[in-house]
Order: C-alpha cells, then structure tokens, then sequence
C-alpha cells in the first residue's frame, strides 16, 4: 500500500506539468505564431521588409508546433518537481527564491530543445522568396559549416541570458500575484485568474527582457560564424546603441510585449486548467 500511495503521489507531481505544459506551449505557439515573426522581423539587422514585412508570417509554424510540447514538458516538469522537492525545505517569504530556482533548472533544460528550434526558424521567418529552405536542411547546413555549439547550438548562452532574467521575473510575478488572489478568496484561484496573473507577469517581463531577446535575434540571424565570432551580448547591444540609441534597444517591444500578454494568458491558462484536470483524474484512480 505504501508503494502504491507513493508511485501515485510521484505521477501527480510529475504527469500532470508534463501533459499541461506540452498542451499549453502548443497551443500558445500556434495561436500568437504571427505576432513572434513580427518581432523578429522588426529586429532583424536587414531591416523589416527585406526580411519579409508582412507576407509569410506563419512561416516556420510547424518547427515550432512539433517542438513547442517536448520543450515546455520539459521546463514544467523540472519546475514542478524542483518546486515539490525545495519548498518544504524553506520558509513562506522564501518561496520566490525556489521559484526562481526552478524557473532556471526549467530554462536551462528547455534550452537544449529551444536554442535549434529558435534557429531554423527565425532564419525561415527572414528568408524571402524561392529561397525558402526546410528547418532540417538549415540545421544540417549549420552543422556542416560550424559544426554543434557553433552551428546547431549557436546562441546557447545568450538564449539562456535572455531567458534566465525573463524567468526570475515571470514565475516569481505570477507566483506573487496568485498568492494575492488566494489570500484574498479563501485559497481559491480559478484558471481564468491565474491566465490573468500570466498575462500580466509576462507582459512585464518581456517588455523588461526585450533588449536580451534582441541581442540573441541578432546573433542568432548571424549566418557565418567564422567571420561574426566576436558577436557577445554587450558589444550587439552597444552597437544598436551607437546606431539606433535607446529606442533601438527595444525595437520589436511592442509585438513581444503584446505577444507574451496575449500568451501569458493563453498559456498560463492552459496549463493551469490542464494541470487540474489530471489531477483530478490520477486521484480518482
């Protein structure tokens, strides 16, 4: 009896973040897919219409679709169960650290499926034309020419530099805002109030985050790097800065901002419903 009480006590902390984190990235991702070509588009280094204005914009939907699931999977599974393991551990008002750590140990994971994913298809959103490749044969050429870390896995770090921050200030946010809700309705939270807690921690942290996102855009459009090697985060920003001044720093922060509202409702929302619907289901077994 013990076993079994165990084993089901580790599949309701494990299965339901699995399943509603891959049904929630899914369906974020395929309902705001537009709004992120925008974005990568105003930010990339061609300048908009060269790389494709408003034409195309679902280009790239299906890299994205067919490795959205895996990758949040992964990212709320971690955070769940680091969550699960370190909160008992701590005191109440140290609870956003846990967050944060969980929303890094996620991040850093998610990145190993994100980072090839974010490649070939922010490369397909600026090719124009007959010029149009698969993301398997841009990855292939990646690997090819630069080889792993060069090639497939380029922008690893500033990928995980964007998106580290991006995490200490969503989770944490939304965390705080659906404990302000709790205290205020004798513990409950509905899904539609933590979709609005999402909306608007990520909202915020992404409008933080945009120069980040845009220095990894940059580097990630980068095609040779042979020849763009001296590309780091600092020197990108400091020359959108000399170019473009403050503004340039957050060009694409409207459609980001916009998109991750959008999203942060779309995807907090998803999850959080999904998740309680599969606990329900594995504590009526």
């Amino acid at each position: 009896m013990g076993e079994a009480k165990g084993e089901k006590n580790l599949k309701s902390v494990y299965l339901p973040p699995l399943i509603a984190g891959a049904l929630a990235g899914l369906s974020v991702d395929v309902a705001l897919y537009p709004l992120d070509t925008l974005k990568t588009r105003l930010q990339s280094s061609q300048g908009f219409h060269k790389a494709g204005g408003f034409t195309g914009v679902y280009r790239g939907l299906l890299t994205v679709a067919t490795s959205s699931m895996p990758t949040t999977a992964l990212f709320f599974g971690s955070y769940e169960a680091t969550k699960y393991l370190c909160l008992p551990l701590v005191a109440p008002q140290y609870a956003p650290m846990v967050h944060m750590l969980a929303a890094s140990i996620g991040e850093v994971l998610a990145c190993l499926i994100r980072v090839p994913t974010e490649i070939a298809k922010q490369r397909k959103q600026t090719i124009v034309g007959s010029k149009t490749r698969s993301s398997i044969t841009i990855l292939m050429n990646a690997y090819k020419s630069e080889g792993v870390f060069r090639g497939v896995y380029r922008g690893f770090g500033s990928t995980v530099l964007r998106d580290l921050p991006f995490s200490f200030i969503e989770l944490p946010v939304w965390e705080l805002l659906k404990t302000s809700i709790r205290n205020h309705n004798n513990g409950e939270i509905t899904s539609f109030q933590s979709a609005l807690c999402g909306s608007v921690a990520g909202g915020f942290a992404a409008a933080v985050t945009t120069p980040l996102d845009l220095a990894k855009t940059r580097i990630m459009l980068a095609e040779d790097y042979t020849v763009t090697r001296k590309l780091r985060i600092r020197p990108v920003l400091t020359s959108i800065y000399i170019e473009s001044g403050f503004r340039g720093l957050f060009a694409g922060v409207t459609p980001r901002m916009t998109g991750f509202m959008l999203g942060g409702f779309v995807f907090f929302g998803v999850y959080d419903d999904s998740k309680k619907y599969f606990e329900r289901y594995l504590d009526a077994r």
